[in-house]
């Protein structure tokens, strides 16, 4: 999937063996592993299935809520522009090299959706700098089954 403005970002499937950390040790995540049921396992095998989907600058993919996607720019400004160093430099080498060469190919950020939600997993630099360039991004978009309480697998 392509994005234009005057620049250009191609998206392409992320490697989640990459983005594990996510779900092992992002703090503010684990509510929603918890909640869901969602094991390691799960996201490994629902993620072949995910696809590619554009996600214009919302708090919502197809109708749902997705969780820690600050998507105003006022959130841009507190979660990115003010975030620590090491944070912000990565932002920063990204849209220098956009900028510098006028096309990237970059890994799509991972949404998660399971039951009448779902999640930023991974990818929230990588959003910011196709919308702060006018560009509708693409996320590789997983659907998880519920495991939760509940749900059909207890």
């Amino acid at each position: 999937m392509l994005s234009r403005s005057t620049l250009a970002i191609s998206w392409e499937r992320p490697d989640l063996a990459e983005e594990q950390w996510e779900f092992f040790s992002h703090p503010a995540k684990q509510p929603f592993y918890l909640r869901h049921g969602i094991g390691w396992e799960q996201i490994r095998s629902a993620f072949e299935l995910g696809r590619l989907e554009p996600y214009p600058r919302a708090d919502r993919i197809a109708g749902v809520p997705v969780a820690l996607c600050y998507h105003r720019y006022e959130d841009y400004a507190r979660y990115l522009a003010k975030a620590k160093r090491g944070y912000r430099l990565n932002y920063a080498r990204m849209e220098t090299e956009l900028q510098r060469l006028g096309s990237l190919t970059l890994p799509a950020a991972i949404i998660l959706r399971c039951g009448g939600e779902a999640l930023l997993f991974s990818g929230y630099r990588r959003l910011w700098l196709a919308w702060n360039h006018g560009m509708v991004p693409a996320v590789w978009l997983v659907t998880l089954p519920e495991f939760g309480p509940g749900s059909a697998e207890e």
